[in-house]
């Protein structure tokens, strides 16, 4: 046999002892952990029937993920099974190497609240990075091991829960927050000084739903700060002299979300970065008192974000009991981008002149009217914008009222650079005797002082009809 044939063997046969062996059962127990982590925590551990060797490999894995809705062999866990599965795994790892990543995720049943706490406040201590917990039950854990437990990376807390926050409490390496239905309450009773937040490299601050009862005001300092998404269903202030307020120290930040009722106090203590901003505010019914107050809060906010390039501003029975809301507004030098829901014709007049470079207007819920006021009030100057910015108007819940038949004649006549207008009919026109048909010609009828821009309208059974340019009216 000739000196190839020999090597051409060689290279065979180690090929097919290559195939032959458990190459990954010869990896550190520490790099089959890391592998095995990858897997949902039911299926890692299933991987202790295949040999001797992989008997307690599942225990070297830093991240469990739990979830009473996942089958395991191909069924849905009953309640008493999957607690005795947590138990099991938390158990064993208490003893072996520390979770870095930890999920719990309950939708299916519920728990006892000291079970949910103890699961929490067992891997509170075990420096994890990654935590989350989502239960729409009530649970109680340690407030203390979660303000200290300084490794957190990622959290996202979706869950019934009171947390006793210090005056000072710094969160070195988090990164992004979310927190959902948690209860913040003050653990000193001194309210001369602020609590103080610190997130050193937090990136994604998002809180919904959360009750802040506090008698200090809070301090969040996140100079690394990129998105703070605020939603506040309740505050309560329990010394109406010393009003609460949510200072936000944050001079990267790029998009600002709120939605409440401004009953807290929002300062922003730089907002020159901020691009995109979404305000939604809320009034509930016995809060109408509270009216003269929201207004000198919404002004304040709004003064606050005036540099944004993109804003969604909307209100919820709102102006049913204010008209001046609008009034007194800021200069919108560098919006380009604006959504409303809740508007009268007077205040749209001094939005759009307070943008002199807007470039699309959208209106979700048509256009109310001061019956007090004249309907073509806004209509006694050119806004800037209308000159040179203007290319689209997105006109939603068109409900063929007078003042709005004006707007859209207003805006086709004055908009010297109009691209598009898209205009949808109010559902309820749907049960209406209004004939759509003459209404929609007597639209595309209205001179347009751009000859290039194109009308479309649709009608309240979906039907889209167009004119422009080149354009066929159907």
């Amino acid at each position: 046999m000739d000196s190839s044939n020999q090597t051409q063997n060689i290279v065979i046969k180690e090929t097919e002892e290559t195939d032959s062996k458990d190459i990954i059962s010869t990896l550190h127990e520490s790099t089959l952990g890391q592998i095995l982590s990858f897997l949902p925590t039911i299926e890692a551990i299933q991987t202790c029937v295949l040999s001797q060797r992989w008997i307690h490999v599942w225990k070297s894995i830093t991240s469990l993920c739990f979830s009473d809705s996942l089958p395991c062999y191909g069924k849905i866990l009953k309640k008493e099974q999957f607690v005795n599965f947590v138990n099991k795994v938390l158990l064993h790892h208490l003893a072996n190497s520390s979770i870095t990543n930890f999920s719990l995720c309950l939708t299916r049943y519920r728990y006892d609240s000291k079970q949910v706490s103890e699961w929490i406040s067992t891997v509170l201590d075990r420096r994890i990075q990654k935590l989350h917990i989502q239960y729409a039950g009530k649970v109680q854990f340690s407030s203390h091991s979660f303000f200290k437990c300084d490794t957190l990376v990622q959290l996202v807390l979706k869950v019934r829960c009171t947390l006793n926050v210090p005056i000072y409490a710094c969160f070195p390496n988090l990164r992004n927050l979310n927190i959902s239905g948690v209860r913040l309450e003050s653990e000193s009773s001194i309210f001369s000084e602020d609590i103080v937040l610190n997130f050193p490299v937090l990136k994604v601050f998002e809180a919904r739903a959360c009750e802040w009862l506090t008698m200090q005001g809070i301090s969040i300092q996140a100079p690394l700060l990129e998105k703070f998404s605020l939603e506040l269903c309740y505050s309560s202030i329990s010394n109406e002299s010393c009003k609460s307020s949510i200072k936000i120290f944050a001079p990267c930040l790029k998009e600002f979300s709120y939605e409440g009722d401004l009953e807290l106090d929002i300062i922003l203590l730089d907002s020159s970065s901020v691009c995109d901003a979404s305000i939604v505010i809320v009034v509930d019914e016995d809060k109408k008192v509270m009216m003269e107050s929201l207004q000198f809060q919404a002004h304040k906010l709004l003064s606050q974000i005036h540099q944004v390039e993109q804003l969604k501003l909307l209100f919820y029975k709102v102006l049913m009991h204010s008209n001046d809301i609008f009034t007194h507004l800021p200069t919108f030098g560098r919006l380009t981008y604006l959504q409303l829901n809740e508007v009268t014709d007077e205040a749209l007049s001094k939005l759009l002149h307070n943008s002199p470079i807007l470039n699309t207007l959208v209106l979700l819920n048509g256009v109310s009217h001061d019956s007090n006021k004249d309907a073509m009030s806004y209509a006694s100057s050119v806004p800037h914008c209308f000159l040179s910015s203007l290319r689209v108007f997105q006109f939603n819940g068109f409900n063929v009222h007078e003042h709005e038949i004006s707007l859209v004649k207003f805006v086709m006549g004055n908009a010297a650079v109009l691209e598009r207008m898209i205009i949808s009919a109010a559902f309820w026109l749907r049960y209406s005797d209004i004939d759509m048909e003459k209404v929609k010609d007597n639209i595309f009828s209205f001179p347009k002082c751009c000859i290039r821009a194109i009308i479309e309208f649709s009608d309240v059974n979906g039907s889209s009809t167009c004119s422009g340019p080149h354009v066929k009216v159907v």
